[in-house]
C-alpha cells in the first residue's frame, strides 16, 4: 500500500463514519501569530476546540501539511540521522468537537490500523495515561487487549495541553512492536523506550479539562478529540522498512539524488545521511515556496534558508558541487501531486525560486567552509575546543552560514559552539544597523573617488601625532564638495593622516586640521567599509578647498588617555586569565578616553576577591613599568607565537602583534601606550552580566580611576560623618538602621490597615450596604499597592459571615480593585466576573480566584463611578440566579 493509497483509505474511512474530511491549511497559520509554522493537525481548529468559532461540522479529518523547523517544535538538527525525524511531514487526524469522546476515538483507531490497512494485533501495544482508569478500561475491555500490553506512562507521555493554560488532557499512544533487531537489546525494553523497537504510530489526544492560570483542571463541558498519525512512519509500517526514507514517499527523491551523486545509497553511513537530508530538505522547501514562503534574512524566511542552505552543504559531502536542489525537487511533485495537485501548478515558480537561492549561496559555501576548517584546524593544534561567537557570527554575516551548518560540520568532533557569543554578536549588528545604513549612504558619495585611488591613503598615527597632508575629498550631506564654508559639516579624506579611525573596539581621534586660512574641528574619525580613513567636523573658521594642503593635529591628550584605557584592557585580559582560568576570551570591547569596557567569557558572577585580585595584578603591571612593544609579522606566525586574536576583527597576512613581556600577547591594530607604567593607576568600577556566559567589566585609568577613587572616598567620609561612626564601623551601622525602618515601616502599614478599616464593633458603615439579601462592603481606601488592598480585604471580611467586599484605592495616577467574596456565595457570586466588570469602567482588565480577584485600569478619574456601580451589580447578578 502506497503513501497516497493510505492517505485516502484514512480520510475514506472517516468519511464514512460521518467525519468531514477538511483539506489541509497552509504552512503559515492564517490567524495564530504564535507559530512560525503549521506543525500539527490541529493547528488550524484551534479556535474551535477554544469554543471561539464555530463550524456547520463536529466532526473532521484532515491530511495536514507541518512543518518542524523552527520555533517550539524544531527537528532540523535530528533529521538525516534519525529513522524518523522530519522537517516537512503530514499528520493523519481525526477530530471531535463535543461529538463523540474516548470509547469511539479508541474502537476508530484500533479499526482503522487492524481491518482497514492490516496490522497484525498482536503486534500492537498502547499507552495511556497513569491515572486515566476510563480508557484503560476502553482498551481492555472494549477493544480486548490485553493488560499486559497496555502501559501506564506519566506526564511527559502520556498528557497533552493546547498551552500552559487552556484546553488539555489525558492520551494514549498506539504503538507497534516491530521486533528486538530495532530494539536496544535492553532487559527492560519496553513501550517508552527511546528506542525504535517500539514504535508511536498514532497519539489520541482526550481533551477532558480546562487548566487555569493557578494550574487548577476542571471538566470541559464538552469534551473533545485530536488525533494525529505520520503518514510517512504509518507507511515505514505498512511497507514493513525500517525507517521512513525507504518509503515510497521518498525512495524516488533518494534514487534521484543517487543518480546525481553517483552513489548507491546503503553502501556508506555519512552519504546515505546527506541523501536523507537532501530528500527530506527538498520536500519542505517545495511546500514552504509552494505555500508562498520565500528565503530570506528573518522569520519563516530565514528558516527556508537554513533548510535550503544545510542541504546544499550536505551536498557538498557526497560530491554534488553544482546546483542540484531544484532537481531533487523534481519527484516530489510526481509523489505528492496526487494529494497536493497545487504543487505541480507552481512547479516552474518553486523550481526557479529554489535555483536562484542556491546559485547565490554557492557562490561563498566553498569559501566560508574553508574558512571554517581553517578555524578547527587552528583551534584543534592549540588544544582549544571552543569556537567562539565572533567566528560562527562572521560565517553567517559574511557567507550566510546558519549556524546548523556550522553544528553539522564540528558534529562528533568534540568541538563546543559558543552560542551565547553569537546571539550577542547578532545583537551588536542590530545596535550597528543605523551606522551601516550611513556607511551604505557613504558609500554611494564615496564610490567613484575610491574607485579612483590607486591605494588607500595613508594611516601613521602609531608614530606620529601631527603631520602634514593633502585634502583629498571633503563630503557634505552625502554630496562630494570642492569648497567647505566656516559653519560647515563636513566629511573628509586626507593622505596621509595621524587621525587612528574607529575600529577593533578604539574610539576614533579627535582633533584639528588646519590650512592656510581656516580650521576644522574634528570630532570622530570612522573607516567606511572599503577602508577609507574619514576626518568628521565641522568648519570653525574659513573655507577650505579640496586639494590643499593642510596640518592635520589629533587631540593628545584624549590620545594619550585612549591608549592608556587600550593597554589596560590587554593587561585585564591577561589577569582574568590568571585568575579565572584559560576559559576567558574577549567577547567584545570598548575602548575611549573617558573609560573602557571589557566583555569576556565566564560563566558566574565575579566574587569580590576575584576583582581584587585582578585589579592588583593590574597594577603590579602598572607599577613594573614593562614597555610594550609591536611587532608586525606574518599571520601565521603570530598566531603559532601564542597571540590571541579576536575573530571578529578582518586580519591581512601581515597583522600587528602588541605584547608585554611574556605577561600578554594579541593581534591589535589600536594605539598604546610606549611603558605600561604611563597608565598611571587601574580600578574596576562594575562588573555585570551582558548575556549567559559572558561578564562585562567597566573601568578607569589615570586621572578617572584617581577621581573615582577619591569620589569614594569622599561618599565614605561624608555618610560616616552623617551617621557621626568611623568609616570602617558603617556596615554595622548601616545595617541596624534598614532592621529599624522595616519594622517601622510594618507598624506603619498596620496602622494604616487598621484606619481604613475602623474598629471591628463600629455600626452604621456608610459603605456597608444589604444589597438583595447581601451583605456588602463597597469602599474607596488609600492604598499604594495591590498587596496592601488584599490585606484590607481579607481584614474587611473577616467581620462579615457572609458577604461580599469590593475595594478600590488609586496609586501612580491608576485605578485598582479587589473583590473578595465569603466561601457560601461563591457558587453564587464569582469574583473575578465581579472585578472585570469593575475593570471595564475604568478602561482596565482583570481576573482571578472566584474568591478573590483583583484588577486595575488607567482611568482613576472613574474610580468613584466604578464603586458606586456596585450595589447595582450586585443586585443585578443575585436576580439572574
Amino acid at each position: 500500500m502506497t503513501g497516497n493509497e493510505i492517505r485516502k483509505k484514512f480520510l475514506d474511512f472517516f468519511a464514512e463514519h460521518g467525519h468531514r474530511v477538511v483539506r489541509s491549511s497552509s504552512l503559515v497559520p492564517a490567524d495564530d501569530p504564535t507559530l512560525l509554522f503549521t506543525n500539527a493537525g490541529m493547528v488550524q481548529f484551534k479556535r474551535v476546540f477554544l469554543g471561539e468559532e464555530k463550524r456547520d461540522y463536529t466532526r473532521a479529518s484532515t491530511s495536514q501539511k507541518c512543518v518542524r523547523a523552527g520555533g517550539k517544535h524544531n527537528d532540523l538538527e535530528n533529521v538525516g540521522h534519525t529513522a524518523r525525524h522530519h522537517t516537512f511531514f503530514e499528520m493523519l487526524g481525526n477530530f471531535s468537537f463535543g461529538d463523540y469522546f474516548k470509547n469511539d476515538a479508541i474502537k476508530y483507531a484500533w479499526t482503522f490500523l487492524v481491518d482497514e490497512i492490516g496490522l497484525n494485533p498482536n503486534d500492537l501495544w498502547v499507552s495511556v495515561y497513569k491515572d486515566d482508569d476510563e480508557a484503560y478500561e476502553i482498551w481492555k475491555n472494549e477493544v480486548g487487549l490485553s493488560e499486559d500490553r497496555i502501559v501506564r506512562l506519566g506526564d511527559a507521555d502520556n498528557f497533552w495541553s493546547m498551552g500552559e493554560t487552556g484546553p488539555c488532557g489525558p492520551c494514549s499512544e498506539i504503538l507497534i512492536d516491530r521486533g528486538p533487531a530495532l530494539g536496544c537489546a535492553s532487559p527492560d525494553c519496553k513501550p517508552g523506550c527511546d528506542c525504535d523497537r517500539y514504535l508511536e504510530i498514532w497519539n489520541l489526544v482526550f481533551m477532558q479539562y480546562n487548566r487555569d492560570a493557578k494550574g487548577s483542571m476542571t471538566p470541559l463541558p464538552k469534551p473533545s478529540i485530536d488525533t494525529g498519525m505520520g503518514l510517512e512512519r504509518i507507511a515505514a509500517v505498512v511497507q514493513d522498512v525500517s525507517n521512513n526514507f525507504e518509503t515510497d514517499l521518498f525512495a524516488p527523491i533518494i534514487s534521484k539524488i543517487s543518480s546525481l551523486c553517483n552513489r548507491a545509497s546503503g553502501e556508506d553511513k555519512d552519504a546515505d545521511i546527506a541523501m536523507k537530508v537532501i530528500a527530506d530538505h527538498s520536500r519542505a522547501a517545495a511546500f514552504l515556496v509552494s505555500d508562498g514562503v520565500l528565503p530570506s534574512n528573518e522569520g519563516r524566511g530565514y528558516v527556508l534558508r537554513r533548510i535550503m542552505r544545510r542541504a546544499i552543504r550536505y551536498g557538498r559531502n557526497i560530491g554534488l558541487t553544482r546546483p542540484f536542489l531544484h532537481e531533487t525537487v523534481e519527484p516530489v511533485f510526481d509523489i505528492m501531486s496526487t494529494a497536493y495537485p497545487g504543487l505541480k501548478r507552481e512547479k516552474t515558480f518553486i523550481t526557479s525560486v529554489i535555483q536562484n537561492e542556491e546559485e547565490r549561496f554557492s557562490e561563498t559555501l566553498d569559501n566560508g567552509l574553508k574558512l571554517l576548517a581553517e578555524t578547527l584546524d587552528r583551534l584543534f593544534a592549540h588544544g582549544e575546543k571552543t569556537i567562539s561567537g565572533e567566528v560562527i557570527f562572521k560565517l553567517y554575516d559574511t557567507y550566510g552560514f546558519p549556524v546548523d551548518i556550522v553544528k553539522d560540520v564540528v558534529a562528533g568532533r568534540d568541538f563546543v559552539l559558543d552560542m551565547d557569543g553569537f546571539n550577542m554578536s547578532m545583537e551588536r549588528q542590530r545596535e550597528q544597523s543605523r551606522t551601516r545604513t550611513q556607511f551604505s549612504d557613504m558609500a554611494e558619495a564615496y564610490q567613484e573617488f575610491a574607485a579612483s585611488l590607486s591605494g588607500l591613503p595613508k594611516f601613521v598615527g602609531y608614530d606620529r601625532m601631527e603631520c602634514e597632508g593633502k585634502i583629498l575629498l571633503m563630503v557634505a550631506g552625502n554630496e562630494r564638495i570642492e569648497t567647505a564654508m566656516s559653519g560647515q559639516a563636513i566629511e573628509l579624506v586626507a593622505d596621509p593622516t595621524p587621525f587612528y579611525a574607529e575600529s577593533g573596539g578604539q574610539a576614533g581621534d579627535c582633533g584639528i586640521i588646519s590650512g592656510h586660512n581656516f580650521i576644522i574641528q574634528v570630532d570622530d574619525t570612522v573607516k567606511d567599509p572599503a577602508g577609507l580613513i574619514i576626518h568628521k567636523g565641522k568648519m570653525v573658521s574659513g573655507t577650505a578647498k579640496t586639494g590643499e594642503p593642510v596640518n592635520l593635529s589629533v587631540d593628545l591628550a584624549k590620545r594619550a588617555e585612549t591608549a592608556c584605557n587600550h593597554t589596560a584592557t590587554h593587561l585585564l585580559h591577561a589577569a582574568l586569565r590568571q585568575v579565572l582560568g584559560d576559559h576567558v576570551r574577549q567577547a567584545g570591547s570598548h575602548v575611549a578616553a573617558d573609560r573602557l569596557r571589557f566583555d569576556f567569557t565566564h560563566f558566574s558572577r565575579l566574587e569580590s576577591e576575584h576583582i581584587e585580585k585582578t585589579e592588583r595584578i593590574v597594577n603590579g603591571m602598572i607599577r613594573a613599568n614593562r614597555p610594550v612593544a609591536t611587532d608586525e609579522m606574518d599571520a601565521d606566525a603570530a598566531l603559532k607565537s601564542g597571540a590571541m586574536a579576536l575573530f571578529e576583527e578582518k586580519y591581512g597576512d601581515s597583522v600587528r602583534v602588541v605584547h608585554i613581556d611574556d605577561f600578554s600577547r594579541e593581534l591589535c591594530g589600536g594605539t598604546h601606550t610606549v611603558k605600561t607604567g604611563d597608565i598611571g593607576i587601574f580600578v574596576i568600577v562594575s562588573e555585570s552580566s551582558v548575556a549567559s556566559g559572558v561578564r562585562r567589566i567597566e573601568a578607569l585609568t589615570g586621572d578617572a580611576a584617581l577621581a573615582a577613587i577619591q569620589m569614594d572616598r569622599h561618599c565614605l567620609l561624608r555618610a560616616a560623618r552623617l551617621l557621626k561612626e568611623k568609616p570602617e564601623s558603617l556596615d554595622a551601622r548601616i545595617k541596624a538602621l534598614i532592621s529599624t525602618i522595616k519594622e517601622q515601616e510594618k507598624t506603619i502599614e498596620k496602622l494604616t490597615l487598621k484606619l481604613a478599616v475602623g474598629p471591628s464593633d463600629s455600626g452604621g458603615n456608610k459603605d456597608e450596604f444589604i444589597v438583595s439579601g447581601i451583605r456588602l462592603i463597597a469602599k474607596r481606601v488609600e492604598a499604594d499597592n495591590p498587596g496592601a488592598l488584599r490585606n484590607m480585604a481579607d481584614r474587611f471580611k473577616d467581620r462579615l459571615d457572609s458577604g461580599i467586599v469590593i475595594l478600590g484605592a488609586e496609586a501612580d495616577g491608576k485605578a485598582m480593585f479587589v473583590t473578595s467574596v465569603t466561601k457560601d456565595l461563591v457558587a453564587k457570586f464569582n469574583a473575578g466576573k465581579i472585578v472585570k466588570e469593575l475593570a471595564a469602567v475604568v478602561g482596565g482588565k482583570g481576573g482571578g480566584r472566584p474568591d478573590m480577584a483583583q484588577a486595575g485600569g488607567p482611568d482613576a478619574v472613574k474610580l468613584d463611578d466604578a464603586i458606586g456601580n456596585a450595589a447595582g451589580m450586585i443586585k443585578k447578578m443575585a436576580e439572574s440566579q
